[in-house]
């Protein structure tokens, strides 16, 4: 495993990581005892660094992270998320003493003194401008409560507002072949300042594995079935934004990616890996095989000049037009 800074934090974390929102609820069936599989396994090869939000399963999620990692406060790193909880376009949600609210009820099902990292949950533009959430971040950090903070954001106008006006250690970021937009002037701009990227949707909600057919059917409290056109929450958050049988069309003429790689699960993972401005990739999971095949990813051969320039094209030509809503 290898391990980057996040940003200017004295946090390393492995370059792969990941998700829990599956594990939490909105994916469809659950197993807890695989899910606490499969986070064991992931920390036997090396991940340090688990994603997670209090509205993941009414913090189920949280739960399972605690139990998995019992013992292991000091070396595993967690970051979760706040405001979906609530209203999350009430400007009373990101007070001082709601935030708190929001923190300590985290700590508790974490089970931990201090979370490494925790990142408003995709708030809207005017709550970024408000500013009275980072000031209320600033006081749990003072406190003790949290060791840093981030922001989870929708598009790359909210990213650059974060930049330029706050200070937030890290932005949550969707990125992958399909959602290629913060490579242009946002990425850059992180990098510069010294803020961490975790690339989050790194698969597209699974198009980017390349097993879909446009036949394809999701239990009914999956998100990729109730979400599929932004009925529940971004619609760029499910499938990154694509009509699914689009996105099914479109990684079929993918699959070449593959080649020399094992299969489009691990070449898009790589992908990702490839851009030095990510501190960390972050996957969701269900059981102990997706986990050993995301972490596959990170010993496959990597993209050649031509290749990268291969898929900046199909992105621009073939992809762009086709995504939904503000990014």
């Amino acid at each position: 495993m290898n391990y980057r800074q996040l940003g200017k934090t004295d946090l390393k974390i492995s370059e792969l990581s990941f998700g829990t929102w599956a594990i939490g609820g909105a994916w469809g069936k659950l197993n807890d005892k695989e899910a606490v599989r499969a986070l064991d396994r992931a920390m036997d090869e090396g991940v340090n660094f688990f994603d997670t939000a209090d509205v993941y399963g009414d913090g189920h999620s949280e739960e399972l992270l605690a139990k998995a990692t019992k013992g292991k406060e000091d070396s595993i790193h967690i970051a979760t998320k706040f405001c979906r909880a609530g209203d999350i376009h009430d400007l009373e949600t990101y007070s001082l003493e709601r935030v708190t609210e929001y923190c300590e009820e985290s700590l508790k099902r974490l089970n931990r003194n201090q979370i490494d990292l925790y990142q408003i949950h995709c708030p809207p533009m005017e709550v970024l401008q408000d500013g009275r959430v980072f000031e209320a971040l600033e006081k749990l950090k003072e406190q003790g409560k949290i060791r840093y903070y981030g922001v989870s954001v929708e598009t790359v106008e909210e990213g650059s507002y974060c930049l330029e006006h706050t200070n937030a250690s890290s932005l949550q970021v969707i990125f992958n072949i399909f959602r290629q937009k913060p490579l242009e002037k946002l990425f850059p701009q992180a990098y510069k300042k010294g803020v961490g990227i975790l690339a989050r949707v790194p698969l597209a909600s699974g198009l980017l594995t390349g097993k879909f057919s446009e036949s394809a059917k999701f239990d009914a409290d999956d998100h990729r079935n109730f979400n599929r056109d932004g009925e529940a929450f971004n619609v760029g958050e499910t499938f990154a934004g694509l009509d699914f049988n689009k996105g099914v069309e479109l990684s079929r003429k993918l699959d070449w990616i593959a080649d020399g790689r094992g299969s489009m699960t691990r070449a898009a993972l790589k992908w990702i890996l490839e851009h030095k401005e990510i501190s960390s990739v972050i996957p969701g999971f269900k059981n102990v095989g997706q986990v050993e095949d995301n972490l596959q990813s990170l010993d496959v051969k990597g993209y050649s000049p031509e290749e990268l320039e291969r898929l900046v094209t199909f992105y621009r030509n073939e992809v762009y037009e086709h995504i939904r809503g503000a990014y």
